[in-house]
């Protein structure tokens, strides 16, 4: 599909790109997804129907700018090459429950992903957490790319005080005002979830108490 993009938002969609890109990277160092898994997007400044997508089959640690792909919340591709992450529907959801998120990050980090398959919940206990996660949602297991995981992510995400989730053999999923505060938050997360797994370790049932 085809549109005009006037130049003010071609503007804004490089710049977004180049953040995209950096977050990419850092995602990949701090190992909160590795290979080809993982996905993230963001909502293109002042355009609230249109965003950044990152290409499927694409590595974090290799993403270029032109691996982000436009497309609209309708699930349509606008600009670029190649496919949408196959997660573009619990992207799209997302965006379209919480107007006030901007960003959104899908990792398989591993501690993440260990407690959130194990445990039945996790409580926010540490003051770190409890300052950006409050609540962390619990999204149970659905294929990867299914309309099935994408209605239990945004239903999860429709509630206003959770900005992240476990997702059951799935890794986790952050959100933000914006990129930089969706990746904050993912490794806040994947730090507690290893604290949380110690706190296990030295007491059984502790964080679910």
């Amino acid at each position: 599909m085809s549109t005009h993009i006037d130049s003010e938002i071609s503007d804004r969609i490089r710049t977004l790109r180049r953040e995209l890109v950096a977050v990419s990277k850092d995602i990949y160092e701090r190992k909160l997804s590795s290979g080809i898994c993982g996905n993230l997007s963001a909502r293109v400044p002042d355009c609230k129907n249109l965003m950044l997508i990152k290409a499927s089959g694409k590595s974090f640690k290799d993403m270029a700018e032109h691996d982000f792909l436009l497309a609209d919340m309708e699930q349509n591709l606008y600009e670029g090459e190649g496919k949408p992450s196959i997660e573009i529907k619990f992207h799209a959801g997302i965006y379209k429950a919480r107007p006030e998120v901007n960003a959104v990050i899908h990792g398989h980090a591993s501690y993440t992903t260990a407690v959130g398959t194990i445990m039945k919940s996790l409580k926010v206990i540490t003051v770190d957490a409890e300052v950006g996660l409050k609540q962390i949602g619990i999204v149970d297991y659905a294929e990867a790319g299914s309309a099935e995981l994408a209605e239990g992510v945004i239903n999860v995400f429709k509630m206003e005080e959770i900005n992240a989730a476990l997702l059951r053999r799935h890794g986790f999923i952050t959100v933000g005002k914006d990129m930089r505060q969706a990746y904050y938050l993912a490794d806040t997360l994947e730090e507690y979830a290893k604290t949380a797994y110690l706190m296990e370790m030295l007491s059984p049932g502790y964080t679910s108490k």
